[in-house]
Order: C-alpha cells, then sequence, then structure tokens
C-alpha cells in the first residue's frame, strides 16, 4: 500500500476530489494549509502599502491506496492539478506497512 500525500492550490481541490472519486478512490482526508516552496510567496498591495505574502494557501489531500493504482492516480492529479504556473503542488509517496479498520478489526487491502 501507498500513501500520497497530495499538495495542491485551494481552487483545484474539488476537481482532483471528483478525479479521485471517478478512479475508484472514495476515502482520503484534506487540510487547509499555508506554505512556500521556490517561489517564497509574493508582494500584494493593500490600501496602498505593499506587504510581503510569505505563505501561500494550499490543500493537502492524503490517499492510501493500492499499489497497482498508484501511477494511474498520480498521472490523473498532475493532468487535472497543473497549471504550467509556479505553485502548482507536489506529490509526496510513501509506503504504509498496514492498516486497521477500527470498527471491524479489519487489516491491510481489507481495511481499505
Amino acid at each position: 500500500m501507498k500513501k500520497l500525500e497530495i499538495i495542491i492550490r485551494p481552487g483545484m481541490f474539488e476537481k482532483v476530489r471528483d478525479m479521485l472519486s471517478e478512479l475508484g478512490i472514495h476515502g482520503l482526508n484534506y487540510t487547509e494549509i499555508k506554505g512556500f516552496g521556490r517561489q517564497r510567496g509574493h508582494t500584494e498591495v493593500y490600501r496602498g502599502t505593499i506587504m510581503q505574502v510569505d505563505c501561500l494557501p494550499k490543500v493537502k489531500v492524503e490517499v492510501v491506496l493500492h499499489e497497482d493504482m498508484l501511477e494511474s492516480v498520480i498521472n490523473a492529479v498532475m493532468s487535472t492539478a497543473r497549471t504550467g504556473q509556479v505553485g502548482d503542488g507536489k506529490i509526496f509517496i510513501s509506503d504504509v506497512e498496514d492498516v486497521v479498520r477500527i470498527r471491524t478489526g479489519e487489516r491491510g487491502d481489507a481495511a481499505l
């Protein structure tokens, strides 16, 4: 099993969520976060004052899936969330050793 941590622009969340549902992934967690990468934020003008905004709003989507779905999900997220601009996001991939469904005690693939 693999865990994906997908960091995307907030405006892309619904598109990515719908795409994951179409691929058969019905369970996910998401968090509204702030951060920066290479772009190091940006400047804004508010009431005539220039302000440096260091951390930009992002959404982190966490999904655990079977390894055989990994490449298709990565490719679908990339094609859905890509704008071609700096700040489109990243996908972090980790191994998951085991999972336990608390309600039934099922483990492994059956718990997904």
